[in-house]
This record gives C-alpha cells, structure tokens and sequence, in this order.
C-alpha cells in the first residue's frame, strides 16, 4: 500500500509526535510509511489531499493536525470545512483518508494527551478501509 501523511505544521510540538506515532503505528500493520508533507495548517491539508490522492500510485493518505479551541468560532467553522472536503475526497477518489486531526474545541493539554492515540487511529482507520 503506497499512502502519504500529510501534517499541519502550525502545532509542530504536536504534529511532530503524531507523525511519528502514525509512522510507527504503520511499521506495526506491515504498511512502509510513505512520504510526509507538511503543511502550514490544518486549512491547507484539503488542496494537498486532493493533489496527492488524484496520483495513480497513491492509495490513501493520513491527514493530521490540531484545531484548538480559541476564543471565536474561526476553529469551529475551519474543521467543519476540513473535515467536509477530507470526506468528500475520498468519495471522489474512493482511497481512504486516516482521519488524525484533533480538534476543533481542544485545548493544547487535550491534544497532548490525545496526539498519540488520535494519530495511531488514524493509520488503523486508513489501512482498514
């Protein structure tokens, strides 16, 4: 199975374990870890998703990220987009997408305590569908 992982680098602290936990999560189901592309965002994961799963030889892909929880709704209406566009890509495309984006609504303590788990989900979910 040929897949990417694509990462929002705004939480880096975050973003950087759960790579590796996905990563590893991935050597343990017997799947190679493909190429990590980073991403300013969260926001910016949907175009990078589209442009890598319209290639022949990808066969899924693991989006990650943190959307925390802020003082306005901007995080709230962000994931909603994200998470929307995320599901229809793999309808398009019909390749899965390893959903690992904590948030939005969490704080910093919370996606700490999550990063690993959430990413590690994320490489199950992609390798079972």
């Amino acid at each position: 199975m040929s897949i990417v992982i694509i990462a929002a680098d705004f939480h880096k602290e975050i973003t950087e374990d759960m790579i590796h936990a996905a990563q590893d999560e991935l050597k343990v189901l017997g799947i190679p870890p493909g190429d990590v592309i980073k991403v300013a965002g969260c926001y910016e994961i949907p175009l990078i998703m589209e442009r890598q799963l319209s290639r022949e030889n990808i066969e899924g892909a693991i989006a990650l990220g943190f959307i925390e929880k802020g003082e306005t709704h901007h995080g709230e209406v962000m994931g909603y987009v994200v998470y929307k566009i995320l599901v229809e890509l793999q309808l398009k495309h019909n390749k899965p997408i390893g959903m690992g984006i904590i948030g939005p609504g969490a704080t910093e303590d919370q996606a700490h305590a999550r990063k690993e788990r959430i990413a590690k989900g994320a490489a199950r979910a992609l390798v079972r569908n």
